[in-house]
């Protein structure tokens, strides 16, 4: 987790303030903060498997990035972001929930599956952990819309920001993801049928993302 946290800290002193990847990195440092301060407190009931899904849920992010930063592929779920990460008429908002989005939406059940096959589990082991993960992002949501959005004085122009955002729900995307890594923990032994499934997954969150981030300014 320290690693984790460390690699975090360093994008967050690198890049610079407006860019997309930067607000979502401030985001998710937070969130990733508060788990490290909770696991470590013991309000997880198996401390042990929720770091382990913590430190595997953050890298597929971070492993995002290098490669974006590198020049090579990424993810579909991810793509949108660091297409749009600079474009002036996209809010810090937008590209804060489109991160969300890419990360909950498709990296969490990978990473579910990913630590069912580290600790040899099935997800329903980690499905109490999931849930307090989940519960820790959805209490930081409404903060976030909050720090974000436009003020009052801007509530006539951010209309159609509030239609975007208004139409998006952590929630729904949290329990899509608990489905879909069940579904490939199912599918373990179809690998043909579990690389397609995770393929429509990742297209159909890039998509969403896709939507979030169409500029309102």
């Amino acid at each position: 987790m320290d690693a984790v946290l460390a690699r975090m800290r360093a994008l967050d002193q690198r890049l610079p303030a407006h860019d997309g990847v930067a607000v979502f990195n401030r985001v998710y440092l937070t969130v990733t903060e508060t788990l490290h301060h909770r696991i470590a407190g013991g309000t997880f009931p198996h401390p042990r498997r929720a770091e382990a899904l913590t430190v595997r849920f953050a890298d597929r992010y971070l492993t995002a990035v290098e490669a974006a930063t590198a020049g090579h592929r990424t993810p579909a779920c991810w793509r949108p972001l660091f297409q749009y990460r600079r474009h002036p008429g996209v809010r810090p908002l937008q590209y804060a929930l489109a991160g969300i989005n890419a990360h909950i939406g498709h990296d969490l059940a990978l990473a579910v599956v990913a630590t069912c096959r580290a600790l040899d589990c099935a997800p329903g082991a980690l499905e109490g952990d999931f849930d307090q993960v989940g519960d820790t992002l959805v209490a930081l949501e409404e903060r976030i819309r909050e720090d974000l959005m436009p003020g009052p004085d801007l509530l006539q122009i951010a209309d159609p920001l509030t239609h975007l955002v208004g139409a998006w729900s952590l929630e729904r995307a949290r329990d899509g993801a608990w489905a879909g890594a069940r579904l490939l923990w199912n599918l373990r032994g179809l690998p043909d049928l579990a690389e397609e499934f995770a393929e429509s997954l990742d297209a159909g969150v890039g998509l969403v993302s896709r939507c979030l981030l169409t500029p309102t300014g």
